[in-house]
């Protein structure tokens, strides 16, 4: 079972259209390429729980997490009803890739900078920034925890033999 989009309650929040949404992601794998996880974690201004992402993708590289939590967790919001947007992630590389202030030299980012950028899209109002570590750690828990569990044999990878071509 997934933890893909779980939400307290059992329901999506849905925002009224001048809520802003914060979005937290981070994915990590153990080595490079290696086991990996993406976790994610979106709440209201009021601190409201949207959504929470939890999932093992099994061999990726360290970028190719990173991109999976964030776009994970803008899948698990994407009908939540929001119009403004602040994503957090503690990966500088994302940050500025999404941003378009860095090429993207790996061919093998493209379709994933791409699909993150087709989930921000419907939002009026977006802001893409990098935060520090240590004010992300909710999501390095949700990423490591989706790794253990991988490891463990209690979840299924993500990404399957069809995702070679990311790492």
């Amino acid at each position: 079972m997934t933890d893909a989009g779980k939400v307290e309650g059992g329901s999506l929040a849905r925002g009224a259209p001048d809520d802003c949404l914060y979005v937290f992601s981070d994915g990590g794998a153990r080595l490079n390429p290696g086991p990996a996880g993406a976790g994610g974690l979106a709440r209201t201004g009021d601190d409201r729980v949207v959504a929470e992402v939890c999932e093992y993708l099994g061999t990726a590289t360290n970028n190719v997490a990173e991109y999976y939590a964030l776009i994970l967790i803008l899948e698990a919001v994407a009908e939540a009803g929001f119009r403004r947007v602040k994503v957090n992630t503690d990966s500088t590389l994302v940050a500025n890739q999404v941003k378009g202030s860095w090429r993207i030299k790996d061919d093998k980012l493209k379709p994933l900078v791409g699909r993150v950028r087709t989930l921000l899209e419907p939002y009026r109002e977006v802001e893409v920034k990098y935060i520090p570590r240590e004010k992300n750690s909710e999501c390095d828990a949700l990423a490591t925890k989706a790794i253990d569990e991988g490891l463990q044999g209690l979840k299924e990878p993500l990404l399957g033999p069809a995702d070679e071509t990311l790492f």
